[in-house]
């Protein structure tokens, strides 16, 4: 019971935005990698439960994600990756997620965007931030590792597939992604690449991407790969969609979006997705108003030039 008390001040702790120790940040971690250990490659999800997309660090609009959402454990969550890098709040951010998970294991699942990867986070945040928080690197070493414990996609009532950013060619059937050995680095190409890196596109076939790592890949590839796989929709994040979600494909496909006002200047809203048995509900919701940190003094809703960059991953 004592380490339920412990978890239940940690996340008590986080909701309001406050660090937990960086042994608490070592603990957690270690009880984490026990759980994400046990889950598949594909992870089954029940229904109801609400998909949401990139959070990319900005903790106080996942604070509002979760006043539209219902707060977990009475919500059943899915998180299609991209917690970290971007936003000012990537710490708070993944760690409450994970503490979450930590304390109710069945209620909310998190899978693997291109973000969690020790490459990306040097470069878009994560990894300074985890420096300047805790005055050590502890932290980002100990989140990467459970990066690489992240299940690569959901699958949600048999008939939903949840995956960060798409398919790939070298994959046709759930099973091939079940037998990918995904306790690794994000690799530079290939199938565990694509599943974070691929978008949509209307094209025939498979594309080249302009990202310069997944593919574009069209509606004939997604019809096919739906049929296959006795699926009724692709949920997918990856892509900023200024209206929060966006439908293609004949509805059998989905972005779903849910960083709201993205890098604090982008002017879209967000959404989640719900899926229960009476069908599909889109939940939009806008950026948290602008408020003024009491400790630091900084504004949220403005970006400092070395948060800014052009090339949206």
């Amino acid at each position: 019971m004592a380490g339920v008390r412990d978890l239940d001040r940690q996340i008590e702790k986080l909701r309001k935005g406050e660090l937990i120790t960086e042994a608490e940040v070592k603990a957690l971690c270690i009880k984490a990698r026990e759980i994400l250990v046990e889950e598949g490659n594909v992870q089954r999800v029940d229904a109801p439960v609400t998909i949401c997309g990139d959070i990319h660090g900005q903790f106080y609009d996942l604070q509002e994600l979760f006043k539209r959402g219902g707060e977990c454990p009475d919500t059943n969550y899915l998180f299609m990756g991209d917690f970290v890098d971007r936003g000012f709040h990537s710490v708070e951010t993944f760690l409450l997620l994970l503490a979450l998970k930590v304390r109710y294991p069945d209620r909310i699942t998190l899978i693997r965007g291109n973000h969690e990867s020790r490459e990306i986070t040097q470069v878009y945040g994560f990894y300074d931030e985890c420096l300047r928080k805790f005055g050590s690197i502890n932290t980002w070493r100990w989140c990467t590792e459970i990066f690489d414990y992240l299940s690569l996609a959901a699958l949600v009532e048999q008939k939903t597939f949840g995956v960060h950013g798409g398919l790939s060619p070298s994959i046709s059937t759930l099973d091939q992604i079940r037998v990918i050995d995904r306790k690794q680095e994000v690799p530079h190409d290939g199938a565990m690449c694509d599943l974070m890196w691929s978008d949509p596109e209307d094209v025939e076939g498979w594309a080249l991407s302009p990202r310069g790592a997944g593919y574009l890949f069209g509606g004939d590839v997604v019809a096919d790969f739906n049929h296959r796989n006795n699926l009724d929709l692709i949920a997918r994040a990856h892509q900023l969609v200024m209206e929060g979600f966006k439908l293609m494909f004949d509805n059998s496909l989905v972005t779903v979006w849910s960083a709201p006002n993205y890098c604090y200047r982008c002017g879209n809203v967000a959404a989640i997705l719900e899926l229960d048995e009476k069908g599909k509900q889109y939940k939009v919701f806008e950026a948290a108003p602008q408020d003024i940190h009491p400790r630091t003094g900084a504004v949220f809703g403005t970006t400092p030039k070395a948060l800014t960059s052009e090339y949206f991953l």
